[in-house]
């Protein structure tokens, strides 16, 4: 299936069954977000000119479709080529996902094992000396998660992207200083990715650059998308700079090589687009069929935190600080803010080049920006972006629809409040319950916040906070009623917690 037809499809599902309401209020959703956008583009140009952007280009892509892109300035400061949405970027070590989902297609179809040792592929890692006697070999999930006890290898991996195979198997030959032992931390190694893309290499029998484009940049339409420069038409090309006295000055462009693995795309925002969908896409489980180029339960795992990297205070649209941590997947940063909001993506530097991507599955939204000077600071610019979208456009997350047991359970309760007259022989109830609860005690408590609420005007919708777990509000005349309750393994499941406590009228 086409990229573009995979969208619409996966876009269409999320609507299925909807009700008219559902579709007005993601219409309006949308209208709310695009009149946002005037304000982002002028940011954008700010961004650009107080840090010496020769070009910047964004999208902003939501619900998986990319509804907006800015930019501003030259790809090319000399032809004076302006940047656009098909202008090519090289993204440097966003390549690291694409890495990560070979490896996770080459695990679905049963060709590797995530835990086993690394050496099995290379066999030069087998002699390899770690710091202590009683170290564990190095696997394959160590090299996804960085914490192959592998030393931080910026900028110095950034010069390696042309090295050849025949290189880093010297390398590894001649023994690699390690500054862990394998699975004890999390350091950030571009030599570690290196590795996986040769390991992708010994188990397809391919080249890796052949692998990322069949099976993972076509399938997603990214055509686009290159791994040398040369193969770029002139005006599409951007050209990388640094600012050094007060001008810009280019910096030579890296050919590909073994080092490509972790830091050898060169894509625009249009193509990239379609794999950041992707992505936002799969964040959530569904029932629709699998149309990706890898497994959406693959992808989510991918997006999971398994390894911590740091805490810090980011940087918000209103400047103030927010406690932030963060940690990283396979080939993916995943970071929880101080408001409990969730984004997934990764950063990309190289001479000449910054970039980032996020996502924020709960709210459905996800950017992507791209800039020619050394080491942009994307990340931050994405950040600030997001942040300053989801306050104008006035976003909340995403609801998540109540299972329907869960649903089935809030009305049975509902019919045994305030009294709880024949609860036991209701047969709703776990067989702990009423050794954890007692009746009288419950009937008790329900009565004293039911006269306290008064009579109740309506009962909200339940907020499930998964399959099995949620709550539901009371609205009464003078006071709410909030009830919480959670639910057993079994099948059915049956009710084996609840909690019942006086909610304040806002």
């Amino acid at each position: 299936m086409k990229a573009r037809h995979f969208l619409l499809f996966a876009i269409c599902f999320l609507f299925a069954g909807s009700a008219t309401t559902s579709l007005a209020q993601a219409n309006d959703r949308i209208k709310n977000i695009e009149a946002a956008l005037p304000a982002l583009d002028e940011m954008m140009r700010n961004t650009a000119k107080e840090k010496h952007f020769p070009a910047l280009v964004y999208g902003i892509v939501v619900d998986g479709r990319m509804i907006h892109t800015g930019n501003t300035g030259y790809t090319n400061v000399a032809d004076k080529f302006l940047a656009n949405r098909q202008s090519v970027f090289r993204i440097a070590s966003m390549t690291k996902s694409f890495t990560a989902s070979a490896i996770l297609k080459l695990r679905d179809e049963g060709k590797l094992k995530l835990d086993d040792p690394a050496y099995l592929y290379i066999p030069e890692m087998k002699s390899l000396k770690y710091l202590t006697t009683d170290a564990a070999p190095v696997t394959i999930r160590n090299l996804l998660t960085h914490t192959a006890g592998l030393p931080e290898d910026n900028p110095w991996g950034d010069r390696q992207l042309a090295t050849t195979d025949a290189q880093l198997l010297a390398l590894i030959k001649k023994g690699i200083s390690f500054s862990n032992n394998p699975a004890t931390t999390m350091e950030y190694s571009n030599l570690g990715f290196a590795l996986l893309g040769y390991i992708v290499k010994q188990v397809s029998g391919v080249t890796y650059q052949e692998y990322i484009t069949k099976n993972i940049l076509l399938p997603l339409g990214m055509a686009h998308t290159y791994w040398e420069y040369d193969k770029v038409p002139k005006k599409e090309l951007a050209h990388g700079y640094r600012w050094v006295n007060n001008q810009w000055q280019e910096q030579p462009l890296l050919h590909d090589g073994t080092y490509g693995a972790m830091g050898g795309l060169m894509t625009s925002l249009e193509d990239f687009s379609n794999y950041l969908s992707f992505h936002l896409l799969s964040a959530t489980p569904g029932n629709t069929p699998e149309k990706g180029p890898l497994k959406r339960s693959s992808v989510r795992e991918m997006q999971r935190p398994w390894s911590f990297s740091q805490a810090y205070n980011k940087n918000t649209s209103t400047g103030a600080p927010c406690a932030t941590v963060i940690n990283y997947g396979y080939g993916l940063s995943w970071s929880k803010d101080c408001n409990e909001n969730v984004t997934v993506g990764h950063s990309g530097g190289l001479p000449g080049f910054g970039s980032n991507w996020k996502i924020m599955p709960e709210y459905g939204v996800g950017i992507v920006s791209m800039a020619n000077l050394t080491y942009a600071p994307m990340s931050a610019f994405n950040t600030i972006m997001l942040d300053t979208l989801i306050a104008l456009a006035g976003l909340k997350p995403q609801k998540h629809q109540a299972s329907a047991i869960l649903t089935q359970r809030k009305e049975e309760l509902l019919q045994l409040l305030p009294d709880w007259k024949n609860a036991e022989a209701s047969g709703i109830f776990a067989d702990n319950f009423f050794l954890d609860y007692f009746t009288d005690s419950l009937k008790k408590r329900a009565t004293t916040l039911f006269n306290k609420a008064g009579k109740i005007n309506r009962v909200g919708e339940l907020v499930p906070e998964n399959n099995l777990r949620g709550s539901f509000i009371l609205e009464g005349e003078n006071s709410n009623i909030e009830i919480s309750f959670t639910l057993t393994p079994q099948n059915p499941p049956l009710i084996q917690e609840y909690q019942i406590r006086e909610r304040s009228k806002k």
